[in-house]
């Protein structure tokens, strides 16, 4: 890696870690095109390289806001401790299910999940607060959000964020933080087995992790400090942008 690429691997990091500590989730939508595009990696290895860098990013995050307290430890149990098992299967089924069909339909999802978060409702009722969410939908959602961070080698948060605030309605800010702690845990399989396949660039990922640890503090705090409202904007249009560009990208790939 040349002196450039590797700065320009630095603010490629801070920038996802920017968004990772903002919005819950890996930073691998950032990553892997600035990888791809800007520091001039193969496509296998700038989609797999992003993996070991979303552990210290997620951990940084999360304990961001697990001191703040926003973080549900017993769904963060359920999801992540599933979502890792998962993980290992979506890996295991990479070369049988048709990834993009699958990418597709999340961005389907995601898109009217980004709708469910942006008609939200500003914090929620002391009501909500005291009746839990069922284990059994928190484990589905971990087979879900752990399945597609296998397959595709995401961190899930992309899945676990408009679920948990706009579906099951937990409190935006908790649903980040409980979001990156899953992640912390979904991304160690993955992590493995493509290290073991040597997909990973090791010396990417030491100046990745050198723009995205302090960028997740930044935005974690950031959105611990702002309104939830003027959060759920951003977190809904972020969302829905994500969705728009997956969806995209998956039609014109499969009309190829």
């Amino acid at each position: 890696m040349t002196g450039p690429e590797a700065v320009l691997a630095v603010a490629v990091g801070f920038v996802s870690g920017l968004l990772s500590g903002l919005f819950g989730v890996g930073g691998g939508i950032v990553m892997t095109p600035g990888l791809n595009l800007l520091v001039s990696l193969p496509p296998v290895i700038s989609v797999e390289t992003p993996l070991p860098v979303i552990f210290p990013t997620a951990a940084v995050g999360a304990a961001t806001y697990w001191r703040a307290g926003e973080v549900d430890l017993r769904a963060a149990g359920w999801i992540g401790g599933i979502g890792a098992a998962a993980s290992i299967a979506g890996a295991a089924t990479t070369q049988a299910v048709n990834g993009r069909v699958l990418l597709l339909i999340t961005a389907i999802l995601l898109a009217w999940q980004s709708i469910n978060i942006l008609r939200g409702r500003d914090v929620a009722s002391d009501s909500d607060e005291d009746r839990p969410i069922p284990a059994w939908t928190l484990a589905s959602l971990g087979v879900v959000a752990g399945f597609i961070s296998g397959l595709l080698g995401i961190g899930g948060g992309a899945v676990i964020v408009p679920v948990l605030a706009g579906y099951l309605g937990m409190p935006l800010k908790r649903t980040l933080g409980t979001s990156l702690v899953c992640i912390v845990a979904m991304v160690v399989p993955g992590t493995l087995v493509h290290a073991a396949l040597g997909n990973i660039d090791w010396v990417a990922v030491l100046f990745l992790v050198l723009g995205s640890v302090p960028g997740a503090r930044i935005g974690a705090k950031v959105a611990l400090g702002t309104r939830e409202r003027t959060l759920r904007t951003l977190v809904g249009s972020f969302m829905a942008v994500v969705a728009l560009v997956y969806g995209v990208q998956q039609v014109l790939e499969l009309a190829r």
